[in-house]
């Protein structure tokens, strides 16, 4: 089964199946993503950038590309992925004309994006297709635009048995911290910053305030590498 053919079989419930996955963690799936991309506004603003216009690469439902609006404070955003059931429910999520979604085949890149960001989309694409894959959002970015690029961390022990526990993760080939730099690196790419986030679960959650002094430890369930677009 291809990425497109796999997330199109899970396309109406994926939100069950994650649901299902994450539980241990005591979370919803909005708490993630919310807090990735609340980490990433900190590190933007650590920064002093605030891009403008964003591209969600690997969006799926689009469950996340409003957030990148509503938090970074950008103006617009195109969301890109495989699997065409899944963007028909991110259309009706977000009708608003500051969204537009497309299939990866139908998506022109036109080197104008001050932002990309991806999240668990790197484990779905096998080794020898990553360096198109990221080609893509390469060109996508003009030159000294950023990319944050999130994956789940193999080295974690509570984000291998999520990951055993998800159905559409079958195909996931986890990438570390050193492989998805090196990835970047090869691809034109500067690495700004690596951090690690989601340590505690909602039982620990009053230590959760920890994390922010933590994020340079490699304890986290996820990984954020903040890069810029240098060729």
């Amino acid at each position: 089964m291809t990425n497109d053919d796999l997330f199109d079989h899970y396309a109406d419930d994926y939100e069950e199946e994650l649901s299902k996955a994450i539980s241990a963690s005591g979370e919803g799936r909005d708490y993630f993503a919310r807090g990735r991309v609340a980490w990433l506004r900190h590190c933007l603003r650590k920064l002093g950038e605030s891009p403008r216009s964003v591209l969600d690469f690997g969006c799926g439902d689009g469950a996340t590309t409003p957030l990148l609006l509503s938090l970074l404070q950008a103006s617009s955003a195109i969301g890109v992925d495989v699997s065409e059931k899944s963007l028909e429910i991110a259309r009706k999520r977000s009708p608003s004309p500051e969204f537009v979604f497309e299939t990866l085949r139908s998506f022109q890149p036109t080197g104008t994006a001050d932002l990309a960001y991806c999240n668990g989309v790197f484990h779905h694409i096998p080794p020898d297709e990553r360096a198109g894959a990221l080609a893509l959002v390469n060109h996508a970015l003009r030159k000294g635009a950023l990319f944050a690029l999130w994956e789940n961390n193999p080295w974690n022990p509570a984000t291998r048995y999520v990951m055993s526990r998800c159905s559409f993760d079958c195909d996931a080939q986890t990438l570390t911290p050193p492989e998805t730099r090196s990835l970047l690196r090869e691809g034109g790419f500067e690495i700004l910053r690596t951090d690690f986030r989601f340590i505690f679960p909602h039982a620990l959650r009053a230590f959760r305030k920890l994390e922010d002094l933590a994020h340079a430890l490699p304890l986290g369930a996820q990984y954020q590498v903040l890069s810029r677009k240098i060729r």
